[in-house]
């Protein structure tokens, strides 16, 4: 993939005078998006990691939300009212997502939130919005239990208020497992954070890896805050491994990819959309080179249903690029604002249809920029598209898409 992408630069001076005073993000939380007059207001919220390591992920899908939200508001998609965005620093801490959760219940205006980024952040927060018949639409939310609870081969979907765009963890560890057997490799080592959505991923990877002929030589965990790798890493080149398959975020994986190679184990490492962002590249630097990682959907720049995304999104002025979960995250918007177009006409106020806004999420159907959006029984997209993507000449490359 072009790291444009990743990275969006200075827009054309005809797009700053069409957005004039939207690119300079702020750090205030509540951000007025309004598009002329309205005698109401409805809120729809955002939590995620807008500071610390992952706030280029943050900052990817709060933006994609601003833009679906400013272009409602200009259409008039819901007449007499107004749109704002409510966005939360999450920091990527289940209970600073919590306490975001609690604050967006208790304001009667909020219709929707958008997020989490993190499975473990997601964990407190949907119950918390479920109570107050909220509904969240994450972009990137991989966690199975949340939509089909612990027990997989029972599947019960534990909050009737959650949905999600991406395709979860039970889908893209064996995508990429399949994606390593098919290139011939069948010993792999592998390594997590210990964390609800890096340990959950290696354990599906590992769980298709070895139902299919591979092995796993050696299974290992770091600690998140860790920055020394080598006594792991020593311990996996000892089992001689021919990939390794981290389960985790790239703040981590590019750092032990780096001291991988530099220690002579000189294979690829591969993980899930956790490493899929030009800071993967940047903290791996040379060594990142080859390197894989799967992530949601297609590649946007391919797809004929995102053009007018990324073009809209180019031509914002935002001070950062979408990223991995940008154009999924501007889905989720527009999921809540289909809901919000049957729900809010004629409607006294936000919290006395709720419930309602939960139901008609569950029903939406229409073509977003990722492209088909409509959910199953259990909250998740009926569309599981995931795509491989390999480092070559310092950018994301894809090499694979298909339907998990």
């Amino acid at each position: 993939m072009n790291r444009n992408h990743l990275r969006v630069g200075a827009a054309a001076v005809a797009a700053l005078l069409a957005f004039a005073g939207c690119g300079a993000r702020s750090d205030t939380t509540d951000e007025s998006t309004s598009g002329g007059d309205a005698n109401k207001t409805v809120k729809i919220g955002v939590i995620a990691p807008l500071s610390g390591d992952l706030s280029s992920f943050g900052a990817g899908i709060r933006n994609s939300v601003e833009l679906a939200i400013r272009e409602a508001n200009e259409s008039g998609a819901i007449p007499g009212w107004t749109i704002e965005l409510a966005a939360e620093d999450d920091q990527a801490t289940p209970d600073v997502g919590q306490n975001a959760a609690t604050k967006l219940a208790g304001d009667d205006t909020v219709a929707g939130v958008v997020g989490t980024m993190n499975s473990s952040v997601a964990q407190p927060v949907i119950p918390v919005l479920d109570a107050a018949n909220i509904p969240m639409v994450s972009p990137a939310n991989t966690l199975p239990a949340l939509t089909k609870g612990a027990d997989l081969t029972n599947p019960v979907r534990p909050n009737a208020n959650f949905f999600r765009l991406c395709a979860s963890d039970d889908k893209q560890g064996p995508f990429a497992a399949q994606y390593l057997l098919d290139s011939g490799i069948t010993k792999v080592a592998t390594v997590h954070d210990k964390k609800v959505y890096g340990k959950g991923l290696v354990d599906e990877f590992a769980k298709y890896f070895e139902a299919n002929g591979g092995e796993i030589v050696a299974a290992e965990t770091i600690n998140p805050d860790d920055k020394d790798y080598n006594t792991v890493i020593t311990k996996i080149k000892e089992a001689n491994p021919e990939a390794i398959y981290y389960g985790g975020e790239s703040p981590q994986a590019g750092p032990l990819s780096a001291q991988a190679k530099a220690a002579g184990l000189n294979v690829p490492l591969m993980g899930g959309d956790g490493l899929y962002d030009a800071s993967f590249i940047d903290l791996a630097g040379a060594a990142g080179e080859g390197d894989l990682a799967t992530s949601v959907g297609a590649p946007v720049d391919t797809l004929a249903s995102a053009k007018a995304f990324v073009d809209a999104y180019n031509a914002a002025g935002f001070d950062s690029g979408y990223s991995a979960y940008g154009a999924y995250a501007y889905d989720a918007a527009n999921t809540i604002i289909e809901a919000l177009k049957v729900t809010l006409p004629g409607a006294a106020d936000v919290k006395s249809v709720r419930a309602q806004i939960v139901e008609a999420v569950g029903k939406v159907s229409f073509t977003g920029a990722t492209g088909d959006i409509a959910f199953d029984e259990f909250g998740d997209n009926k569309s599981r598209v995931l795509t491989v993507y390999k480092v070559e000449s310092g950018a994301w490359t894809p090499v694979k898409s298909g339907e998990a």
